[in-house]
């Protein structure tokens, strides 16, 4: 079934021909209708394949069929992160052209005032991350109390990932009756029960067995020593063929250390993860798409709903703990049906987690051997040695506090002056900033005398030394200093 067979607006049909789709892919076209029928819905299917268009586009035509009554929105989506909620604002701003509805987008990190302004002048369609609505919501800015609609984007990680609590206080504000619909790539057990519990009497939508990778790409691992794995990266990166790279790490200390690496090594690139401000991160992520940087270092904020044109290889720095974690990093690439590449970067003690997401995906990942960094401790530690070395770290990341704040407290260094005015336009009343005290110069060394003189007393008028008579420069002594000559 295409989009024209579907029951949907002209004007929407027009702005899909626009956005490029040609063909619903397998999630769109099973669960387009289905959401249409004002059915609960919960849709699994590999990362990549247009989960987004597939709950925006039965929004849209839903909605606009009915005009709105009062500024209160009629559709919430709720995303976990900011990245993703901006994306699908976005898919919603193109798709929805026309179609005389308001979409708005709150995240957290950026100030309130522009999304208030927003929400006051009525909204049909709300994209938020929990944290920001329930915030807003309390000051009274939200009112949730005529959603018809309610999406869940990235169920898994939403619920599974800590943000549990708020997405049950923004249920407790929603309206009973209401269309509940749920996206997501993967289902861990232990949310299943949660999923029953929102949704009533659902349509399961499979477009793939859950937690499979996406077929066009290209995966493989490299097998490498820790202290290694900067080294790698930086000969990896020297193939002209990898266009762009998104490169994932654990910590946000270690992407910010993955940066300093590449740029001292002439590599361009910039990290984005929850330390970062939303003002750094979208800077970041525009200059990567716009092609001013080659690489993109990130935490697994970024792993769900980015959509990266033209990426072409995404490498795990480390091996993620989480096996379906894997599964959406790279689906980052090979995406609407291009090709890709994925390089996974595995130490011996990360061997368990690869494993298991080699059980995850069911296939064996090829293994690259002809690299210069190969495997040379093929021992993993046991947990003794692995706390001796988490205590040995954060040691030395203490002393260096310790360091640093000694050093401030010796002296911070000098801050930057600000430009001083021009000397006739100071106040008179400006005192001039005190200046540390000079070294005094080192006295040139004289001949001792042959006896010492004694210390005068503290307090006593010192008397200056005689001075030598020199007859040849007595003229130039003032005549009342002259001595008189000598008699003989």
């Amino acid at each position: 079934m295409g989009f024209e067979q579907m029951p949907l607006q002209p004007r929407l049909l027009q702005n899909i021909q626009a956005e490029g789709y040609q063909a619903p892919t397998p999630i769109q076209e099973k669960s387009i209708p289905q959401v249409l029928a004002r059915r609960d819905l919960f849709g699994c299917a590999q990362t990549g394949t247009g989960k987004t268009a597939a709950f925006a586009v039965p929004v849209l035509s839903l909605l606009a069929q009915e005009p709105r009554r009062g500024k209160a929105p009629r559709a919430l989506v709720l995303t976990p992160t900011r990245e993703l909620a901006l994306q699908i604002f976005e898919n919603f701003c193109a798709l929805g052209k026309g179609l005389s509805l308001h979409t708005c987008v709150l995240f957290g990190g950026v100030k309130q005032g522009p999304q208030v302004a927003s929400l006051e002048s009525g909204v049909d369609i709300l994209v938020a991350t929990p944290g920001r609505l329930n915030d807003l919501y309390h000051q009274g800015f939200v009112d949730l109390s005529r959603i018809e609609i309610f999406v869940l984007d990235e169920a898994d990680r939403m619920l599974d990932m800590g943000f549990l609590p708020d997405v049950r206080r923004v249920l407790e504000k929603l309206p009973e009756k209401r269309q509940n619909l749920m996206f997501s790539a993967t289902i861990p057990e232990p949310i299943k029960a949660l999923v029953d519990e929102i949704l009533q009497n659902p349509v399961h939508v499979r477009a793939a067995p859950p937690a499979t990778t996406v077929e066009k790409v290209e995966q493989t691992v490299y097998f490498v020593d820790r202290e290694q794995k900067p080294k790698l990266l930086q000969w990896v990166l020297e193939d002209p063929r990898i266009g762009s790279a998104l490169v994932f790490t654990r910590t946000k200390h270690g992407a910010d250390r993955v940066v300093r690496d590449l740029t001292r090594a002439g590599v361009r690139a910039a990290a984005i993860h929850g330390n970062k401000s939303q003002n750094a991160r979208q800077k970041a992520l525009s200059q990567f798409k716009n092609h001013q940087l080659r690489v993109l270092v990130a935490t697994d904020i970024a792993a769900r709903g980015l959509d990266i044109e033209g990426l072409t290889h995404v490498i795990n720095y480390d091996i993620p703990e989480v096996p379906e974690t894997y599964v959406h990093r790279i689906g980052r690439t090979a995406r609407a049906g291009r090709s890709g590449a994925a390089l996974s970067f595995c130490t011996i003690d990360e061997k368990a987690d690869f494993l298991a997401i080699e059980r995850l995906i069911r296939r064996e990942i090829p293994e690259v051997t002809q690299h210069p960094y190969p495997m040379q401790n093929c021992t993993p530690m046991t947990k003794e040695q692995k706390e001796a070395l988490r205590l040995e770290k954060q040691a030395r990341a203490e002393a260096a506090r310790a360091r640093r704040a000694a050093r401030e407290k010796a002296g911070a260094p000098a801050r930057k002056k600000a430009p001083q005015p021009p000397i006739s336009q100071k106040p008179a009343s400006q005192k001039p900033a005190a200046q540390p005290p000079r070294a005094k110069r080192p006295s040139p060394k004289k001949a001792a005398p042959e006896q010492k003189r004694p210390a005068p007393e503290r307090g006593a008028r010192r008397t200056p030394p005689a001075r030598a008579f020199r007859p040849d420069l007595e003229k130039y002594v003032p005549k009342t200093l002259r001595r008189p000559p000598k008699k003989h």
